[in-house]
């Protein structure tokens, strides 16, 4: 165990903690819109940097450097998407999702989809879907951080997931919202610097890019391709499509990505919030599948890709800086983790407990079976997460492709097509979600030409606009909901 690297980590879990027991003296917890939304007063650039951060996740380091590592190039095609995603949420839906959320009184993003198109039924499904999605998701951050801990500390696996998991879970169990913006606007700076940091070595190791294609060139001459390996994707567009849409307008479909919208201080955020999040993107977002790609040439003959950027960091970086990398590898980790916990125990309480089963509990009440619900989440997860299940990209591509297939049609009609109603709504989550999941458990991307992600989105929008139009005359948009989405275009 290197004493330097286990200072680093030290002194970053101690800030985190600082930044969270901060949060709750700030009133976060008074009730139960400042501990779910931090009491709607987030600023533009926590905004920005809270949506990107719980966005990127450990994938970024353990999965976007693994698909490099192994398919070269052909990685581009999730960071083409990835650099524009928060420029496109925010724009799309995040000054009406804002406002409408606030004239309908939601406090998470499955009731505003209830508040929107009415139906227990919309409210049950999605809050049901998201709450298995949001937990499975959880795993691939559990299992990265403990993969990342054993390999730089030494650690047992055990140990470093239970550091790892009880820190996430003490500052989101006391802060809520307002600690996990703050803490994930600190953790965007550390993953930036972190990654920065160690592709500024590796392109100084290898000679620049245009070297380091030269060796490749000689190693495996198809990972220059956008193809990948053996040009194993040569034509296949609709793989091509998928890839890019699943970070881009995908997003707009995840439930722990778009309660973003509904905490900032004001509609008006969003604008300012979008340049932000795009300057950060294209600083950070290429990083981590340039590192897989120079990988290939720096430690040829890894077993494991997804520790490609750990093996660079370890061996091109003195011990001090190894340690940032590390936190900063955590920060990405964390940052995702505790937006998913406290979704999940928030969606948990307030949209299934509350809604059906107690409609009498107060906002205090509601408070605590929120936090319990996420230490309950956090302490299942980390059982779960000990049996080591799929790889972290795996988990991360069939979470993302599922939930931005269920909801993506569902959060962006709500805003912009009054005719969107209840029926088609629930149509689209469940064409959505159901065949985004059999696509990817039967293996029909490669004989379909279809992503997952694309072919759950395709089913999705035809559901939401056929489903919605076949059934004007028996449910139409309640005339209240369209006044109000009038006054949240305004």
């Amino acid at each position: 165990m290197n004493p330097a690297v286990v200072a680093s980590l030290v002194l970053y879990y101690v800030a985190v903690l600082g930044v969270g027991f901060w949060a709750a003296r700030k009133g976060a917890d008074a009730d139960l819109e400042g501990y779910l939304l931090g009491g709607r007063r987030v600023g533009p650039l926590i905004t920005a940097l809270t949506l990107q951060s719980t966005s990127m996740s450990g994938f970024m380091f353990l999965g976007a450097g693994a698909l490099a590592y192994t398919q070269g190039y052909w990685a581009l095609w999730y960071a083409a998407g990835d650099i524009g995603g928060g420029v496109v949420n925010l724009s799309a839906i995040g000054r009406r999702m804002r406002k409408f959320s606030q004239l309908t009184g939601s406090l998470t993003p499955i009731e505003y989809l209830e508040k929107r198109y009415p139906s227990p039924a919309v409210r049950l499904f999605a809050g049901s879907l998201t709450v298995f999605m949001l937990g499975s998701y959880v795993l691939a951050q559990f299992i990265a951080g403990g993969k990342g801990m054993v390999l730089v500390t030494g650690m047992p696996y055990s140990l470093a997931l239970l550091v790892a998991v009880g820190v996430i879970l003490a500052y989101t169990f006391v802060g809520g919202y307002l600690a996990v913006a703050y803490t994930d606007f600190t953790q965007s700076i550390v993953m930036l610097v972190g990654v920065l940091l160690v592709l500024i070595a590796a392109l100084t190791e290898v000679g620049g890019l245009s070297a380091a294609n030269r060796a490749i060139a000689e190693l495996e001459p198809s990972l220059l391709s956008v193809w990948g390996r053996d040009l194993g994707y040569q034509g296949q567009f609709g793989i091509a499509l998928g890839a890019v849409l699943i970070f881009s307008v995908g997003y707009m479909g995840w439930p722990h990505v778009v309660t973003r919208h509904m905490a900032m201080r004001s509609p008006a955020t969003a604008r300012l919030a979008g340049a932000y999040a795009t300057g950060w993107n294209l600083l950070f977002v290429p990083a981590p599948y340039l590192l897989g790609i120079l990988s290939i040439v720096i430690v040829p003959e890894l077993t494991d890709p997804e520790v490609a950027i750990f093996q660079v960091a370890q061996k091109l970086l003195p011990s001090a800086a190894t340690g940032i990398i590390m936190a900063a590898i955590m920060a990405a980790i964390m940052s995702t983790a505790d937006s998913l916990l406290l979704q999940t125990g928030s969606i948990a309480a307030r949209d299934l407990y509350e809604r059906f089963i107690d409609p009498s509990a107060s906002e205090r009440q509601m408070v605590r079976v929120s936090r319990w619900l996420v230490l309950a989440i956090g302490v299942v997860g980390y059982c779960v997460a000990l049996i080591q299940p799929p790889t972290v990209f795996g988990i991360v591509v069939f979470v993302t492709s599922v939930l931005g297939s269920a909801f993506l049609p569902a959060y962006v009609c709500a805003v912009w097509w009054q005719r969107a109603n209840a029926p088609g709504a629930l149509a689209s989550m469940v064409a959505g979600a159901g065949v985004a999941l059999l696509w990817q458990w039967a293996g029909l991307d490669s004989s379909t030409g279809l992503h997952a992600m694309l072919a759950g989105l395709l089913s999705s929008s035809a559901s939401m606009i056929l489903v919605s139009l076949g059934s004007q005359r028996v449910a139409p948009t309640p005339p209240r909901i369209i006044r109000l989405m009038n006054e949240a275009a305004q």
